[in-house]
Protein backbone atom coordinates (compact mmCIF):
# COMPACT_ATOMS: atom_id res chain seq x y z
CA UNK A 1 0.00 0.00 0.00
CA UNK A 2 1.26 3.31 -0.44
CA UNK A 3 1.08 6.39 2.17
CA UNK A 4 -1.46 8.68 0.03
CA UNK A 5 -5.09 7.14 -0.52
CA UNK A 6 -5.36 5.33 -3.25
CA UNK A 7 -7.93 7.51 -4.92
CA UNK A 8 -9.51 11.02 -4.41
CA UNK A 9 -13.13 10.57 -6.11
CA UNK A 10 -15.22 13.78 -6.65
CA UNK A 11 -12.37 16.65 -6.57
CA UNK A 12 -13.31 20.54 -6.02
CA UNK A 13 -13.02 23.14 -8.25
CA UNK A 14 -9.19 24.56 -7.10
CA UNK A 15 -7.87 28.01 -8.32
CA UNK A 16 -4.20 28.42 -10.34
CA UNK A 17 -1.94 27.18 -6.87
CA UNK A 18 -4.04 24.08 -6.65
CA UNK A 19 -5.84 25.59 -3.63
CA UNK A 20 -9.71 24.38 -3.29
CA UNK A 21 -12.30 26.81 -4.14
CA UNK A 22 -15.26 24.88 -2.97
CA UNK A 23 -16.78 23.96 0.45
CA UNK A 24 -15.01 25.43 3.42
CA UNK A 25 -14.54 22.92 6.63
CA UNK A 26 -13.36 23.40 10.42
CA UNK A 27 -12.26 20.86 12.29
CA UNK A 28 -11.91 21.74 16.02
CA UNK A 29 -9.26 19.43 18.18
CA UNK A 30 -6.42 18.16 16.93
CA UNK A 31 -6.40 14.55 18.42
CA UNK A 32 -6.56 11.70 16.56
CA UNK A 33 -10.08 12.40 15.91
CA UNK A 34 -9.65 15.41 14.52
CA UNK A 35 -6.75 14.65 12.60
CA UNK A 36 -8.48 12.04 10.79
CA UNK A 37 -11.71 13.97 10.18
CA UNK A 38 -9.46 17.06 8.61
CA UNK A 39 -7.20 14.85 6.05
CA UNK A 40 -10.68 12.51 5.26
CA UNK A 41 -12.36 15.89 4.29
CA UNK A 42 -9.08 17.47 2.76
CA UNK A 43 -8.83 14.56 0.45
CA UNK A 44 -12.25 15.02 -0.55
CA UNK A 45 -11.32 18.05 -1.91
CA UNK A 46 -12.39 20.73 0.77
CA UNK A 47 -10.93 23.48 2.30
CA UNK A 48 -10.07 22.56 5.63
CA UNK A 49 -8.67 24.48 8.44
CA UNK A 50 -7.74 22.49 11.98
CA UNK A 51 -7.68 24.54 15.10
CA UNK A 52 -5.76 23.27 18.40
CA UNK A 53 -5.59 24.84 21.57
CA UNK A 54 -2.30 22.99 22.64
CA UNK A 55 0.98 23.40 20.99
CA UNK A 56 1.00 20.52 19.45
CA UNK A 57 -1.11 17.93 17.74
CA UNK A 58 -1.62 14.30 18.86
CA UNK A 59 -4.40 14.41 21.63
CA UNK A 60 -3.41 12.15 24.51
CA UNK A 61 -0.85 10.45 22.63
CA UNK A 62 1.91 12.28 22.46
CA UNK A 63 5.77 12.65 23.92
CA UNK A 64 7.89 15.47 25.44
CA UNK A 65 11.49 16.15 26.60
CA UNK A 66 12.84 15.37 29.53
CA UNK A 67 16.67 15.66 29.53
CA UNK A 68 18.20 13.51 27.08
CA UNK A 69 15.04 11.48 26.77
CA UNK A 70 12.05 11.69 24.49
CA UNK A 71 9.11 10.23 26.28
CA UNK A 72 6.18 8.80 25.67
CA UNK A 73 3.20 10.40 27.85
CA UNK A 74 1.92 6.54 28.67
CA UNK A 75 2.51 3.24 26.42
CA UNK A 76 0.26 3.23 23.62
CA UNK A 77 -0.48 -0.06 21.27
CA UNK A 78 -2.94 -1.27 18.66
CA UNK A 79 -3.63 -4.59 17.86
CA UNK A 80 -3.82 -6.10 13.70
CA UNK A 81 -7.81 -5.54 13.95
CA UNK A 82 -7.53 -2.08 14.58
CA UNK A 83 -7.75 -1.49 10.55
CA UNK A 84 -8.83 2.50 11.36
CA UNK A 85 -5.34 3.09 12.82
CA UNK A 86 -3.70 0.85 10.64
CA UNK A 87 -5.32 3.20 7.57
CA UNK A 88 -4.09 6.13 9.93
CA UNK A 89 -0.50 5.44 10.24
CA UNK A 90 -0.36 4.44 6.12
CA UNK A 91 -2.20 7.69 5.38
CA UNK A 92 0.68 9.77 6.98
CA UNK A 93 2.88 6.78 5.52
CA UNK A 94 4.29 5.88 9.20
CA UNK A 95 3.62 2.28 9.11
CA UNK A 96 7.16 0.82 9.26
CA UNK A 97 7.73 3.20 12.16
CA UNK A 98 4.84 0.80 14.45
CA UNK A 99 5.59 -2.96 13.23
CA UNK A 100 3.16 -5.40 14.66
CA UNK A 101 4.34 -8.80 16.22
CA UNK A 102 4.31 -11.54 13.78
CA UNK A 103 1.68 -13.75 16.04
CA UNK A 104 0.71 -12.43 19.61
CA UNK A 105 3.01 -13.08 22.42
CA UNK A 106 2.76 -12.13 25.72
CA UNK A 107 4.86 -13.17 28.84
CA UNK A 108 2.85 -13.48 31.94
CA UNK A 109 4.71 -13.38 34.79
CA UNK A 110 3.20 -14.52 37.49
CA UNK A 111 4.80 -13.63 41.82
CA UNK A 112 2.34 -14.38 43.50
CA UNK A 113 2.03 -17.95 43.51
CA UNK A 114 2.29 -20.02 47.14
CA UNK A 115 4.63 -21.46 46.29
CA UNK A 116 6.66 -17.77 46.15
CA UNK A 117 8.68 -19.02 43.34
CA UNK A 118 7.87 -16.77 40.10
CA UNK A 119 5.81 -18.87 37.11
CA UNK A 120 6.35 -17.24 33.66
CA UNK A 121 3.41 -17.95 31.24
CA UNK A 122 3.00 -17.19 28.00
CA UNK A 123 -0.62 -16.14 25.64
CA UNK A 124 0.47 -16.67 22.00
CA UNK A 125 -1.11 -17.31 19.13
CA UNK A 126 -0.94 -20.73 16.29
CA UNK A 127 -1.19 -20.65 12.63
CA UNK A 128 -4.51 -22.04 13.09
CA UNK A 129 -7.99 -21.08 12.47
CA UNK A 130 -9.95 -19.70 15.35
CA UNK A 131 -10.18 -21.07 17.98
CA UNK A 132 -7.26 -23.16 17.17
CA UNK A 133 -5.15 -20.85 17.30
CA UNK A 134 -5.28 -20.36 21.07
CA UNK A 135 -5.91 -23.68 22.42
CA UNK A 136 -2.76 -24.95 22.67
CA UNK A 137 -1.69 -21.99 24.49
CA UNK A 138 -4.58 -21.86 26.84
CA UNK A 139 -3.88 -25.61 28.11
CA UNK A 140 -0.69 -24.73 28.90
CA UNK A 141 -0.92 -21.72 30.40
CA UNK A 142 0.28 -22.03 34.14
CA UNK A 143 -1.85 -19.89 35.93
CA UNK A 144 -5.17 -21.85 35.55
CA UNK A 145 -5.67 -24.93 36.84
CA UNK A 146 -6.90 -27.67 34.18
CA UNK A 147 -10.85 -26.89 35.48
CA UNK A 148 -10.27 -23.09 34.58
CA UNK A 149 -8.84 -23.58 31.74
CA UNK A 150 -11.14 -25.69 30.69
CA UNK A 151 -14.34 -22.79 31.91
CA UNK A 152 -12.49 -19.99 30.12
CA UNK A 153 -13.57 -22.31 26.34
CA UNK A 154 -16.50 -22.37 27.73
CA UNK A 155 -17.37 -18.91 28.45
CA UNK A 156 -15.26 -17.86 25.23
CA UNK A 157 -18.21 -20.17 23.41
CA UNK A 158 -21.22 -18.15 24.87
CA UNK A 159 -19.03 -15.09 24.41
CA UNK A 160 -18.77 -15.48 20.64
CA UNK A 161 -22.58 -15.89 20.20
CA UNK A 162 -23.40 -12.36 21.89
CA UNK A 163 -23.91 -9.20 19.99
CA UNK A 164 -22.21 -6.27 20.68
CA UNK A 165 -24.55 -3.71 19.23
CA UNK A 166 -27.12 -5.64 21.31
CA UNK A 167 -28.29 -2.18 23.55
CA UNK A 168 -29.50 -4.88 26.01
CA UNK A 169 -26.02 -5.76 27.03
CA UNK A 170 -24.85 -1.97 27.65
CA UNK A 171 -26.39 -2.00 30.72
CA UNK A 172 -24.76 -5.32 31.62
CA UNK A 173 -21.66 -5.66 33.87
CA UNK A 174 -19.04 -7.97 32.36
CA UNK A 175 -18.07 -9.40 35.87
CA UNK A 176 -21.48 -10.30 36.86
CA UNK A 177 -21.96 -12.07 33.25
CA UNK A 178 -18.26 -13.97 33.49
CA UNK A 179 -19.51 -15.22 37.03
CA UNK A 180 -22.69 -16.43 35.47
CA UNK A 181 -20.72 -18.14 32.95
CA UNK A 182 -18.55 -20.00 35.83
CA UNK A 183 -15.61 -17.55 36.23
CA UNK A 184 -13.48 -18.07 39.06
CA UNK A 185 -11.86 -15.03 40.74
CA UNK A 186 -8.49 -16.10 39.64
CA UNK A 187 -9.77 -16.53 35.95
CA UNK A 188 -11.11 -13.41 36.13
CA UNK A 189 -7.85 -11.98 37.17
CA UNK A 190 -5.28 -14.31 35.04
CA UNK A 191 -6.81 -13.89 31.49
CA UNK A 192 -9.97 -11.96 31.31
CA UNK A 193 -8.71 -8.54 33.57
CA UNK A 194 -5.29 -9.05 31.54
CA UNK A 195 -6.63 -7.98 28.68
CA UNK A 196 -9.68 -6.17 29.67
CA UNK A 197 -8.06 -3.54 31.91
CA UNK A 198 -5.46 -2.71 29.48
CA UNK A 199 -7.95 -2.19 26.42
CA UNK A 200 -11.10 -1.27 28.61
CA UNK A 201 -9.67 0.75 31.43
CA UNK A 202 -11.65 -0.79 33.62
CA UNK A 203 -11.96 -4.08 35.50
CA UNK A 204 -14.66 -6.60 34.46
CA UNK A 205 -17.09 -5.30 37.45
CA UNK A 206 -16.94 -1.89 36.22
CA UNK A 207 -17.49 -2.34 32.45
CA UNK A 208 -20.09 -2.71 30.25
CA UNK A 209 -20.90 -6.76 28.74
CA UNK A 210 -21.38 -4.56 25.05
CA UNK A 211 -17.87 -3.06 24.99
CA UNK A 212 -16.18 -6.31 26.71
CA UNK A 213 -17.87 -8.71 24.08
CA UNK A 214 -17.16 -6.15 21.51
CA UNK A 215 -13.12 -5.93 22.45
CA UNK A 216 -12.80 -10.37 23.27
CA UNK A 217 -14.72 -10.62 20.20
CA UNK A 218 -12.61 -9.10 17.95
CA UNK A 219 -9.35 -9.16 19.19
CA UNK A 220 -9.51 -13.27 20.01
CA UNK A 221 -12.62 -14.56 18.21
CA UNK A 222 -12.83 -13.50 14.95
CA UNK A 223 -9.70 -14.18 12.33
CA UNK A 224 -6.51 -15.80 13.82
CA UNK A 225 -4.29 -12.65 14.04
CA UNK A 226 -6.72 -9.87 15.12
CA UNK A 227 -4.56 -9.45 18.54
CA UNK A 228 -1.21 -9.59 17.29
CA UNK A 229 0.19 -6.49 18.76
CA UNK A 230 1.92 -3.52 17.63
CA UNK A 231 3.56 -0.74 18.90
CA UNK A 232 5.41 2.55 18.24
CA UNK A 233 9.40 1.99 18.15
CA UNK A 234 9.62 6.05 17.54
CA UNK A 235 8.22 8.55 19.96
CA UNK A 236 4.67 9.61 19.20
CA UNK A 237 5.68 12.62 18.73
CA UNK A 238 6.95 11.70 15.46
CA UNK A 239 3.86 9.73 14.66
CA UNK A 240 0.69 11.73 16.05
CA UNK A 241 3.06 15.68 15.37
CA UNK A 242 5.57 15.66 13.07
CA UNK A 243 4.42 13.16 10.20
CA UNK A 244 1.03 14.00 10.65
CA UNK A 245 1.64 17.70 10.44
CA UNK A 246 3.29 17.21 6.92
CA UNK A 247 0.67 14.87 5.57
CA UNK A 248 -2.05 17.38 6.58
CA UNK A 249 0.42 20.21 4.81
CA UNK A 250 0.60 17.99 1.62
CA UNK A 251 -3.06 18.05 1.92
CA UNK A 252 -3.72 21.53 1.80
CA UNK A 253 -4.97 21.77 5.80
CA UNK A 254 -4.30 24.74 7.61
CA UNK A 255 -3.51 23.80 11.09
CA UNK A 256 -3.66 26.29 13.78
CA UNK A 257 -2.05 25.65 16.85
CA UNK A 258 -2.87 27.63 20.16
CA UNK A 259 -5.96 28.43 18.88
CA UNK A 260 -9.25 28.28 21.19
CA UNK A 261 -12.53 28.35 19.92
CA UNK A 262 -15.20 30.66 21.71
CA UNK A 263 -18.19 29.66 19.62
CA UNK A 264 -19.91 28.00 16.99
CA UNK A 265 -23.14 29.71 15.51
CA UNK A 266 -24.86 29.08 12.28
CA UNK A 267 -25.07 32.12 9.79
CA UNK A 268 -27.10 33.47 8.26
CA UNK A 269 -26.22 31.71 4.73
CA UNK A 270 -26.57 28.72 6.37
CA UNK A 271 -23.09 27.64 6.99
CA UNK A 272 -21.31 28.55 10.39
CA UNK A 273 -19.11 30.70 12.02
CA UNK A 274 -16.46 29.65 14.18
CA UNK A 275 -14.71 31.80 16.78
CA UNK A 276 -11.14 31.28 17.23
CA UNK A 277 -8.30 32.77 19.24
CA UNK A 278 -4.49 32.72 19.58
CA UNK A 279 -2.81 33.25 22.68
CA UNK A 280 -4.01 37.19 23.68
CA UNK A 281 -4.53 38.12 19.95
CA UNK A 282 -7.58 39.10 18.09
CA UNK A 283 -10.51 36.64 17.41
CA UNK A 284 -11.04 35.12 14.00
CA UNK A 285 -14.23 34.64 12.37
CA UNK A 286 -13.95 31.49 10.36
CA UNK A 287 -16.98 30.46 7.66
CA UNK A 288 -17.49 26.58 7.00
CA UNK A 289 -20.03 25.48 5.20
CA UNK A 290 -19.42 22.37 7.92
CA UNK A 291 -17.81 21.50 11.29
CA UNK A 292 -16.22 18.83 13.31
CA UNK A 293 -15.94 19.30 17.07
CA UNK A 294 -13.57 16.59 17.96
CA UNK A 295 -12.55 17.64 21.84
CA UNK A 296 -13.41 15.98 24.75
CA UNK A 297 -17.04 15.71 25.43
CA UNK A 298 -17.01 18.06 28.50
CA UNK A 299 -15.38 20.72 26.17
CA UNK A 300 -17.76 19.63 23.57
CA UNK A 301 -21.06 20.64 25.96
CA UNK A 302 -20.14 24.23 26.01
CA UNK A 303 -19.33 24.83 22.48
CA UNK A 304 -22.66 23.15 20.94
CA UNK A 305 -25.37 25.19 19.72
CA UNK A 306 -29.01 24.82 21.34
CA UNK A 307 -30.45 22.29 19.57
CA UNK A 308 -28.16 20.37 18.40
CA UNK A 309 -28.47 17.33 20.96
CA UNK A 310 -31.66 16.40 22.84
CA UNK A 311 -30.12 16.47 26.04
CA UNK A 312 -26.41 18.17 25.82
CA UNK A 313 -25.89 17.45 29.72
CA UNK A 314 -25.70 13.49 29.09
CA UNK A 315 -22.43 14.30 27.55
CA UNK A 316 -21.21 15.31 31.03
CA UNK A 317 -22.72 11.92 32.46
CA UNK A 318 -20.16 10.13 30.57
CA UNK A 319 -17.47 9.66 33.03
CA UNK A 320 -13.55 9.38 32.73
CA UNK A 321 -11.01 6.84 33.43
CA UNK A 322 -7.31 7.53 34.72
CA UNK A 323 -3.94 5.89 33.68
CA UNK A 324 -0.83 6.54 35.43
CA UNK A 325 2.80 5.58 33.64
CA UNK A 326 5.70 5.52 35.91
CA UNK A 327 8.91 6.15 33.93
CA UNK A 328 12.11 3.94 35.47
CA UNK A 329 15.60 4.70 34.33
CA UNK A 330 18.03 2.05 35.22
CA UNK A 331 21.68 2.06 35.35
CA UNK A 332 21.30 -1.32 33.26
CA UNK A 333 19.79 -4.14 31.22
CA UNK A 334 17.01 -4.99 33.57
CA UNK A 335 14.43 -6.59 31.27
CA UNK A 336 15.61 -8.60 28.31
CA UNK A 337 12.13 -8.87 26.35
CA UNK A 338 10.11 -5.91 24.68
CA UNK A 339 7.04 -6.08 27.02
CA UNK A 340 5.48 -8.72 29.92
CA UNK A 341 2.41 -8.29 31.88
CA UNK A 342 2.64 -9.82 35.71
CA UNK A 343 0.19 -11.04 38.12
CA UNK A 344 -0.04 -11.13 41.83
CA UNK A 345 1.88 -7.20 41.34
CA UNK A 346 0.30 -4.25 41.49
CA UNK A 347 2.27 -4.07 38.47
CA UNK A 348 0.69 -4.00 35.06
CA UNK A 349 2.20 -3.77 31.64
CA UNK A 350 6.34 -2.84 31.65
CA UNK A 351 7.55 -1.83 28.14
CA UNK A 352 11.26 -1.16 27.08
CA UNK A 353 11.03 2.11 25.64
CA UNK A 354 15.19 2.22 26.02
CA UNK A 355 15.81 2.47 21.86
CA UNK A 356 12.94 4.89 20.98
CA UNK A 357 14.01 7.72 24.18
CA UNK A 358 17.17 7.82 22.99
CA UNK A 359 18.55 7.14 25.79
CA UNK A 360 22.55 6.80 25.82
CA UNK A 361 24.62 5.32 28.30
CA UNK A 362 24.52 1.82 28.12
CA UNK A 363 20.98 1.98 31.00
CA UNK A 364 17.44 0.85 29.99
CA UNK A 365 13.89 2.95 30.27
CA UNK A 366 11.02 0.86 31.08
CA UNK A 367 7.59 2.66 31.06
CA UNK A 368 5.32 0.89 33.71
CA UNK A 369 1.23 1.13 32.19
CA UNK A 370 -0.72 1.03 34.91
CA UNK A 371 -5.00 1.25 33.75
CA UNK A 372 -7.79 2.21 35.71
CA UNK A 373 -5.59 3.54 38.27
CA UNK A 374 -8.03 5.43 40.63
CA UNK A 375 -6.17 4.48 43.49
CA UNK A 376 -2.52 5.59 42.53
CA UNK A 377 -3.54 8.43 40.21
CA UNK A 378 -3.15 11.28 42.68
CA UNK A 379 -0.22 9.18 45.30
CA UNK A 380 3.25 11.86 45.43
CA UNK A 381 5.92 10.25 43.31
CA UNK A 382 7.53 9.33 46.32
CA UNK A 383 5.14 7.20 47.64
CA UNK A 384 4.98 5.74 44.13
CA UNK A 385 8.48 5.62 43.66
CA UNK A 386 8.31 3.44 47.39
CA UNK A 387 5.51 1.13 46.35
CA UNK A 388 6.73 0.20 42.70
CA UNK A 389 10.45 0.12 42.90
CA UNK A 390 9.99 -3.16 45.16
CA UNK A 391 7.67 -4.69 43.33
CA UNK A 392 9.72 -4.34 39.89
CA UNK A 393 12.86 -5.73 41.36
CA UNK A 394 10.59 -8.72 42.58
CA UNK A 395 9.75 -9.21 38.83
CA UNK A 396 12.90 -8.77 37.21
CA UNK A 397 15.83 -10.58 39.15
CA UNK A 398 18.25 -8.38 37.55
CA UNK A 399 17.08 -4.78 39.04
CA UNK A 400 17.91 -6.02 42.31
CA UNK A 401 21.45 -4.83 41.56
CA UNK A 402 20.74 -2.23 39.57
CA UNK A 403 21.08 1.71 40.22
CA UNK A 404 18.13 4.15 39.51
CA UNK A 405 19.03 6.69 37.85
CA UNK A 406 15.47 8.66 37.00
CA UNK A 407 12.25 7.74 38.22
CA UNK A 408 9.30 10.17 37.36
CA UNK A 409 5.42 9.86 36.38
CA UNK A 410 3.28 11.30 33.66
CA UNK A 411 -0.77 11.35 34.87
CA UNK A 412 -3.96 11.18 33.08
CA UNK A 413 -6.30 11.44 35.22
CA UNK A 414 -9.46 12.10 32.30
CA UNK A 415 -7.16 9.52 29.84
CA UNK A 416 -10.29 7.62 28.44
CA UNK A 417 -14.16 7.55 29.18
CA UNK A 418 -15.33 4.87 31.73
CA UNK A 419 -16.65 1.99 29.96
CA UNK A 420 -19.32 1.58 32.79
CA UNK A 421 -22.56 -0.21 32.16
CA UNK A 422 -25.12 1.90 30.44
CA UNK A 423 -22.52 4.40 28.73
CA UNK A 424 -23.60 3.26 25.07
CA UNK A 425 -27.37 5.45 25.88
CA UNK A 426 -24.91 8.59 26.20
CA UNK A 427 -22.88 8.44 23.69
CA UNK A 428 -24.07 10.21 20.33
CA UNK A 429 -23.69 9.35 16.99
CA UNK A 430 -21.30 11.87 14.58
CA UNK A 431 -24.32 13.60 13.07
CA UNK A 432 -26.10 16.33 15.47
CA UNK A 433 -29.66 17.71 14.75
CA UNK A 434 -27.88 20.99 13.18
CA UNK A 435 -27.02 20.71 9.74
CA UNK A 436 -23.25 20.79 8.78
CA UNK A 437 -22.27 20.06 12.53
CA UNK A 438 -20.50 16.80 13.80
CA UNK A 439 -19.20 15.33 16.40
CA UNK A 440 -15.63 12.96 16.45
CA UNK A 441 -14.36 11.75 19.67
CA UNK A 442 -13.19 8.22 20.79
CA UNK A 443 -16.31 9.15 23.35
CA UNK A 444 -19.11 8.72 20.51
CA UNK A 445 -20.69 6.28 19.28
CA UNK A 446 -18.09 4.10 17.78
CA UNK A 447 -18.62 0.86 19.12
CA UNK A 448 -15.44 0.46 20.68
CA UNK A 449 -14.14 1.30 23.43
CA UNK A 450 -11.44 4.92 24.57
CA UNK A 451 -8.84 3.60 22.23
CA UNK A 452 -6.90 5.04 19.41
CA UNK A 453 -8.97 2.96 17.07
CA UNK A 454 -12.05 4.60 18.28
CA UNK A 455 -10.83 8.02 17.72
CA UNK A 456 -9.57 7.18 14.36
CA UNK A 457 -12.84 5.77 13.35
CA UNK A 458 -14.89 8.33 15.14
CA UNK A 459 -12.86 10.92 12.71
CA UNK A 460 -13.55 8.82 9.43
CA UNK A 461 -17.51 8.94 10.74
CA UNK A 462 -17.78 12.37 11.08
CA UNK A 463 -16.11 12.95 8.15
CA UNK A 464 -18.30 11.48 5.57
CA UNK A 465 -21.13 12.24 7.52
CA UNK A 466 -20.26 15.27 6.55
CA UNK A 467 -19.39 14.65 3.05
CA UNK A 468 -22.62 13.40 2.97
CA UNK A 469 -24.43 16.28 4.16
CA UNK A 470 -22.50 18.28 1.56
CA UNK A 471 -24.16 16.22 -1.45
CA UNK A 472 -20.66 14.48 -1.94
CA UNK A 473 -20.97 10.89 -0.30
CA UNK A 474 -17.91 8.58 -0.06
CA UNK A 475 -17.19 5.41 0.57
CA UNK A 476 -13.54 4.81 0.34
CA UNK A 477 -12.80 0.77 2.18
CA UNK A 478 -8.98 1.09 1.93
CA UNK A 479 -8.89 2.04 6.12
CA UNK A 480 -10.79 -1.15 6.08
CA UNK A 481 -8.72 -3.52 4.47
CA UNK A 482 -5.39 -2.28 6.20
Amino acid sequence: MTAEPATRPGRLQTDEAGRPTGAAAVVIGGGLAGITAALRLADAGLKVTLLEGRPRLGGLAFSFRRGELTVDNGQHVFLRCCTAYRWFLQRIGATHLAPVQDRLDVPVLDVGHPSGRPRLGRLRRAALPVPLHLAASLAGYPHLSAAERLSVGRAALALKKLDPADPALDGVDFGGWLRAHGQSARTVEALWDLVGIATLNAPAGEASLGLAAMVFKTGLLTEPGAADIGWASVPLGELHDIRTRAALERAGVRVALRTRVGGIAADADGGWRVTAQRGTGEPEHLRADTVVLAVPQQEARPLLPDGALDDPDRLLEIGTAPILNLHVVYDRKVLRRPFFTALGSPVQWVFDRTESSGLAGGGQYLAVSQSAAQQDIDRPVAELRERYLPELARLLPAARGARVRDFFVTRERTATFAPTPGVGRLRPGARTHAPGLFLAGAWTATGWPATMEGAVRSGLSAADEALTGLGRPRRDLLWEAA
